[in-house]
């Protein structure tokens, strides 16, 4: 790479794109961001406040943003591509780029799920496309609150496919720590098994922090990944390790007595008060969520070893009736997701 003169177009300025974004601008590195038209605007008139649960909390000014809903100008020069969408526009993005960039930049995948970078690769062939996975949750501002906020509400770091030279040093910069890995999909598949608390964060409309130091919120978040788990075992996947706690040992400790959770899992604990989920986000908007990368990327594989997926599939029936509904998170009980009292 080409060291901080490299250009970095941020391919989906939501939470996610601004945080990292708006790190790597305060870094000193030349980056665009490519939008849709209310952030971009809000970007250009007012910038972008960047802060996170570390006591971070910055600005870069308007005049110093470069952002664009102009996917040429936004592509055309970049040296690294950040693709930040939804899964459900990675389609859509990779035609973007496929027709504005450079045949030589290098395209990360810094979205949820375990296939985004494959349907990367799979519409950008030739091109070198690395698969990402961001640790981190990031809560934005609310619509209309100036200059736009992308708050870093929990711990953790980016993560990205090791091969590139230069690329962690280009992105590894303060507010933003970037690790290289050579086991990325095994890193996506542990993510995994965490983001299957997305949908119960938007189900029961609590704020994550409170959602899992309740353990009857717990409980049903192990009973999803001890299904999960299951069907990685029947296909030989094996979850990365990413934290101190083995995969295989999650469901456990999630279901231990919450005086006991809160001191084994202060890492997972250590959440702003008001961080909610992405997929809380997408059903408070009305807009679609990610369940079909999520819990869906549990069901498929589950049914191609015959392995039951009970819960996955309530979870997913229940999110798919929120969207329908579009009247916001629907507030749910535990005992109205699992489909009655669960034991612990």
């Amino acid at each position: 790479m080409g060291g901080a003169t490299s250009t970095i177009a941020i391919a989906g300025a939501g939470s996610i794109g601004c945080h990292v974004g708006g790190c790597l601008a305060l870094a000193g590195r030349k980056v665009v961001f490519l939008g849709r038209g209310r952030v971009v605007e809000a970007l250009r008139e007012s910038g972008l406040r960047v802060s996170d649960l570390d006591g971070r909390d910055r600005r870069v000014e308007a005049q110093a943003i470069s952002a664009t809903d102009d996917p040429a100008t936004a592509l055309r020069d970049a040296d690294v591509i950040l693709v930040t969408v939804k899964s459900g526009a990675t389609g859509e993005m990779a035609g973007l780029i496929a027709a504005h960039g450079r045949p030589e930049a290098v395209v990360v995948s810094l979205q949820n799920g375990v296939d985004n970078a494959d349907r990367l690769r799979a519409a950008l062939p030739g091109r070198r496309v690395l698969t990402g996975m961001v640790m981190f949750n990031v809560v934005q501002s609310p619509d209309g609150e100036t200059p736009l906020r992308a708050h870093r509400a929990s711990q953790g770091e980016v993560m990205i496919d090791d091969g590139v030279d230069g690329l962690v040093g280009l992105l590894d910069v303060d507010g933003l720590a970037v690790e290289a890995r050579a086991d990325m999909k095994a890193v996506q598949w542990s993510k995994l098994l965490m983001n299957l608390n997305n949908a119960l964060v938007a189900l029961s409309d609590l704020p994550l922090a409170r959602q899992l130091a309740d353990r009857s919120w717990r409980a049903i978040l192990a009973a999803e990944i001890d299904e999960a788990l299951a069907a990685m075992r029947a296909a030989g996947i094996a979850p990365a390790r990413i934290t101190g706690l083995p995969p295989s040992l999650l469901p456990k400790v999630l279901r231990l007595p919450d005086w006991l959770f809160g001191i084994l899992a202060r890492r997972m604990l250590a959440i702003d008060p008001q961080a909610r989920s992405s997929m809380w986000d997408d059903v408070k908007r009305g807009r679609p969520t990610e369940i079909d990368e999520l819990q869906g990327a549990v069901i498929r594989l589950a049914k191609q070893a015959g392995i039951p997926t009970p819960l996955n599939e309530r979870v997913t029936a229940l999110v798919r009736q929120a969207e329908a509904a579009k009247r916001g998170p629907p507030g749910l009980t535990p005992d109205e997701v699992s489909g009655g009292p669960r034991s612990a």
